[in-house]
């Protein structure tokens, strides 16, 4: 079993317990008419029933030992649920379903409550397999299980039965490891991409380097940069699998445009469960925040993975780089001397870092 309190932080969602506190979305919600698709099974039609459902329907799940009802919370408040249920815990497996209001659909939110439930519930070692179901006429729920890293098993024909009678159901599994053996490509959010580099990018990557002087003064690889050593970076060194499976990934705006720059992982210790990360930001994609959204997307991430901590370690003379941890959650916890590479030496550098569950969207 897990806490009660069970909260998992995503990209741009936080993922907890339905409480006294959401009375007023879950009326609004009822009021819109979407209390059936954005709310878990049982949920009320009627705001007679809030109060009851929300100290004790919601939490009958999770006392029965069989899962959890969980709300989907955005900046723009409960924008729908997911749970877990018919846990069997000798087994380690258990199923998963989803509900979004329909305003905020296509935005990506189904997918990003999925992958991090099922992230955290595999990655802690909760359970071996986690299970989705889907209508096999419905596409978008199709496209979820599989943007979210589940794979397509079979078809129960049949098996599933609504209103206009019975339906046949896609059944797609994650298993624990799944993430190891096909490490996530692409993560989205509201502004920003990041995404595998990619031949064009050498370009971009060139101009940002040559006659930067802030990456001149902290990245050692910058001194001399070519168009061939971008071209090595984004077409091999980029996507080298390594003993890890981090990742390096290209910002770019998601209205297009040029690379913003870079996010990636420079070291992972599986046995403690921490990552570092390190960042670049191209001239003119900087004072925009994209810095700091996309450490915060690239941390997210790890902790889907089922990493436990992440660290940045940035020089002491790196002003704007540690405003960035500070602004992204991370904690400054001391200086680590002579512990950086700089061009012509080393420099001292602040330990910054942050656990699963502190990362804030607000």
């Amino acid at each position: 079993m897990f806490d009660e309190r069970l909260t998992i932080n995503t990209e741009r969602l936080i993922l907890r317990p339905f409480g006294p506190g959401d009375a007023g979305q879950v009326r609004a919600i009822i009021e819109d008419g979407a209390h059936t698709t954005a709310l878990p099974p049982g949920a009320p039609g009627h705001a007679t029933g809030i109060g009851q459902w929300l100290a004790h329907g919601v939490h009958e799940l999770w006392r029965s030992g069989q899962g959890i009802h969980l709300a989907m919370h955005a900046r723009d408040g409960v924008v729908g649920s997911i749970s877990m249920f018919k846990a069997q815990w000798g087994a380690g497996v258990a199923e998963v379903g989803y509900g979004v209001h329909p305003a905020y659909r296509r935005r990506g939110y189904a997918t990003e409550a999925v992958r991090g439930l099922a992230g955290r519930l595999l990655g802690t070692g909760v359970l071996r397999r986690v299970e989705l179901r889907a209508n096999a006429d419905n596409l978008a729920s199709i496209r979820v299980a599989e943007k979210a890293g589940f794979v397509r098993e079979g078809l129960l024909r049949g098996a599933g039965f609504e209103d206009d009678g019975p339906h046949d159901l896609v059944v797609f599994g994650r298993l624990r490891g799944d993430e190891r053996q096909a490490p996530r490509r692409r993560i989205e959010s509201e502004r920003l991409v990041l995404r595998p580099f990619a031949r064009q990018d050498a370009f971009d990557m060139v101009d940002a380097v040559r006659g930067d002087a802030e990456i001149a003064r902290w990245m050692p690889w910058a001194e001399g940069y070519t168009l061939e050593r971008a071209l090595e970076w984004c077409t091999r060194l980029a996507h080298a699998p390594g003993p890890g499976y981090g990742g390096n990934f290209a910002i770019q705006p998601r209205d297009g445009g040029r690379l913003a720059g870079a996010v990636g992982v420079q070291r992972e210790d599986h046995e403690r469960g921490d990552a570092e990360l390190g960042y670049w930001i191209a001239p003119w994609a900087r004072r925009q925040g994209y810095a700091v959204e996309a450490v915060r997307m690239a941390t997210a991430h790890l902790f889907d993975l089922g990493f436990h901590r992440a660290h940045l370690l940035v020089a002491t003379g790196n002003r704007p780089s540690q405003a960035v941890a500070r602004k992204a959650g991370f904690i400054e916890e001391g200086i680590m001397r002579q512990a950086l590479p700089v061009p012509g030496g080393w420099a001292d550098a602040v330990l910054f870092s942050i656990l699963n569950g502190e990362i804030s969207w607000q």
